[in-house]
């Protein structure tokens, strides 16, 4: 089996995979749940760590070259040793993303729109799950609710930090700083997009302005070549009359 295949046999179990660990982090973050439903959730946690694993350790071993795989796959392998730092596990969840973009649409940019816009709204929840993670039962934290980091994300990634939440452990700032740099990635996209959406309609609009000048512009080359030629054979016709010799002079 070739890594290719491998990679779309394993697609759609891995984001399975991947939501069920997102639904168990979530509310183990966000529900208040009994030591025992705690390690219930943990123990799913872990599971779906070893999915990500196995899954990572095939894919190395399929590679033509691993080493140079092994390079440009930081991501998946950050999702498979940073099974500790429970904030930074969500780094799993890149797999949504990949098969988002993957199934997002043939447009490219219809796909990048799509990518852009469902990309923010999970970096939203998830920044919001981490950072509430982490600081939820630290010494002087102001993020304590879910409510609370849902706010501080959306004004953290759109750019705005009003600086009413912020995070006080280094996790949490871990988070915030990644977050930052996703809201700048984002809104850039985003900017650009337009950007490339406005050109394109005003380079339309030229374009069929200029095809509607050359029409008209034909139209009246033709009209004057027709009016040309009249004009000519009415010439030749004096020219041809004013030859014709008179009935007097014939006589003579």
């Amino acid at each position: 089996m070739t890594s290719e295949r491998w990679r779309q046999a394993t697609e759609w179990p891995l984001m399975a995979a991947a939501l069920l660990f997102l639904a168990a982090y979530s509310v183990q973050v966000i529900g208040d749940v009994s030591e025992r439903q705690a390690q219930v959730l943990e123990l799913i946690q872990w599971i779906t760590w070893g999915a990500f694993t196995v899954d990572y350790a095939v894919r190395l071993f399929l590679a033509p070259q691993r080493w140079r795989w092994l390079a440009t796959h930081l991501p998946d392998l950050a999702m498979v040793v940073l099974p500790v730092l429970r904030p930074l596990r969500l780094l799993r969840l890149v797999t949504l993303l990949r098969v988002l973009y993957g199934t997002a649409g043939k447009a490219l940019r219809g796909r990048i729109v799509t990518f852009v816009a469902v990309s923010a709204v999970f970096l939203t929840y998830c920044a919001s799950l981490a950072v509430l993670d982490a600081e939820q039962h630290a010494e002087g934290a102001n993020i304590v609710t879910f409510a609370d980091a849902v706010w501080w994300s959306l004004t953290t990634i759109s750019t705005v930090g009003y600086g009413d939440h912020y995070p006080v452990t280094v996790i949490g700032r871990a988070v915030a700083a990644a977050l930052m740099v996703s809201g700048i990635a984002v809104l850039g996209v985003v900017t650009a997009s337009i950007g490339s959406w406005l050109v394109e309609r005003v380079s339309a609009t030229a374009t069929v302005a200029v095809e509607q000048a050359d029409a008209d512009l034909k139209g009246q080359l033709e009209r004057l070549h027709t009016e040309v030629t009249r004009l000519g054979r009415l010439l030749e016709e004096s020219q041809g009359t004013r030859k014709e010799p008179v009935v007097g002079e014939e006589t003579r």
